[in-house]
């Protein structure tokens, strides 16, 4: 094991990685039971889609996150994207209203968006075109995708990640909501009595595993996330019996625990319908194709280098070694999602919560498949773990990846606007890749501005035209 991941080399045990493993899945275990929500509008559309899209969901992100172990030796994991899979379920119902088709038979046209991205994908990686994307990046903006990520991590954490709903149906937030109102009172009234216990017991027990993450990080405790996950969460569990009167393991008294594969065979497995695709017409499948495709590429590249930036796997030039292992690893876990029924999958941001317990090579993300491929037949296990300690999770590692900032040059204006507005539009639009367009087109035109045009490469000047014309032309 030693041998094939270069434990000794990387300044890691076997001990460590499994630990990191387990961090990054528990922090992005929701993905198992929210993908299939979103995907099927929370059951709406019958049991037997959400089985299979369940089913996908765990498959797709066990082989992608076991390749990126295997071909690239890095610590990241894979799943279905968040905001990828949103997008995707528009998609699906713009087909059907257009072409007149079911839920399920315009699902199969639009999983072929999905196939031909991840065919696209695989040749760009083999080739070395989308590692030759990365390059043309400015260094000073791969520099600042790290804290731009950072606080894109403490928005989901104080934010979505730990949703909760008023007593007139809208979303309530710890960030926004408990600390956003101008009294206790006000959040109260709008939220209902028991509600509102709920949002209290969400931001006492969010704090309390970030303070245990936090002391033990300060003594260098390798396993801190994983146990100020399991803190928040027994505190939680406690919480919801002694305070909401409610029972935290009552959705496993009526959990399946065998795998729908009857159901995944029968509606996504390898249905994919090209020709329901084009009944959309030729222009508009192209362009929801060339849509998924940048902004699946960028935010991909911004996880890989952003959280490959924190565990100091970059070299002097701000590149990362076997990128092209990991692009590919990434491309084939898209095409495997859309042969078993599932939208895009990508690298996921919470890879950086395993970074930050100390995972440094592909046994990380290897003790990731391992969990996700369990999830088959441990589902409901996976799904009880409370939001507040993902939440914790997510805040801490948000806050260590604003340590980036300093590497980048605040006296250099080509550097600073294009970082300052990467870090603001990250966390607000919720797209890693719409933060780097921005950040792109703003280089390029500053560079243009102050005479410095001919530094700008080709290659530059085509990526940032492609997020002009994203950003104010595609429809």
């Amino acid at each position: 094991m030693d041998k094939f991941f270069k434990l000794k080399e990387n300044g890691t045990t076997v001990k460590t990685e499994i630990v990191a493993g387990l961090s990054t899945f528990m922090t992005m275990a929701y993905i198992v039971a929210l993908n299939p929500n979103l995907l099927t509008d929370f059951g709406a559309e019958g049991q037997g889609i959400w089985n299979a899209v369940f089913l996908a969901t765990v498959i797709s992100s066990a082989i992608g996150t076991f390749l990126m172990a295997m071909l690239a030796n890095k610590p990241f994991a894979m799943a279905p994207g968040m905001g990828l899979n949103s997008f995707f379920a528009v998609v699906v119902t713009n087909i059907a209203a257009i072409t007149g088709t079911t839920y399920i038979e315009s699902f199969q046209a639009a999983l072929s968006i999905i196939f031909i991205e991840g065919i696209l994908f695989i040749i760009l990686s083999v080739f070395r075109i989308r590692e030759k994307i990365v390059v043309a990046i400015p260094q000073g903006i791969r520099m600042g995708i790290a804290p731009a990520i950072g606080i894109m991590l403490l928005n989901i954490g104080l934010g979505s990640n730990a949703t909760l709903f008023s007593k007139d149906g809208s979303p309530a937030y710890m960030l926004s909501t408990f600390f956003g109102n101008l009294t206790p009172s006000l959040t109260q009234d709008a939220m209902g009595g028991h509600e509102y216990k709920r949002m209290m017991l969400y931001v006492i027990t969010t704090f309390i595993g970030l303070f245990i993450i936090i002391a033990l990080a300060h003594k260098k405790f390798n396993g801190a996330v994983l146990i100020g996950m399991l803190a928040s969460s027994c505190v939680y569990f406690a919480g919801q019996a002694i305070v909401l009167g409610e029972n935290p393991f009552k959705s496993l008294e009526n959990a399946s625990w065998m795998p729908p594969f009857k159901d995944m065979s029968e509606i996504t497995l390898f249905k994919l319908d090209f020709a329901g695709l084009f009944e959309i017409g030729w222009l508009s499948a192209v362009l929801i194709i060339v849509t998924f495709c940048m902004i699946d590429m960028f935010d991909t590249i911004g996880t890989l280098v952003g959280t490959a930036s924190r565990a100091g796997m970059l070299d002097k030039d701000g590149n990362m070694p076997k990128m092209k292992e990991a692009l590919l690893s990434d491309a084939i876990g898209t095409t495997v999602g859309a042969c078993t029924g599932t939208s895009t999958v990508t690298t996921f941001v919470e890879s950086a919560a395993g970074v930050e317990a100390g995972g440094r090579t592909g046994l990380t993300s290897l003790t990731t498949a391992f969990l996700f491929a369990a999830c088959m037949f441990i589902a409901p296990i996976a799904a009880i773990i409370p939001p507040p300690a993902t939440s914790a999770a997510l805040v801490y590692v948000g806050i260590v990846m604003l340590s980036g900032l300093k590497n980048i040059d605040f006296d250099d204006m080509t550097q600073m606007v294009p970082v300052a507005l990467m870090l603001i539009a990250m966390p607000v639009t919720g797209s890693i890749g719409h933060g780097i367009g921005m950040a792109l087109v703003s280089y390029t035109f500053i560079m243009l501005f102050t005479g410095k045009a001919k530094k700008v490469s080709a290659l530059t000047y085509i990526l940032s035209l492609m997020f002009i014309v994203k950003f104010f032309l595609v429809v």
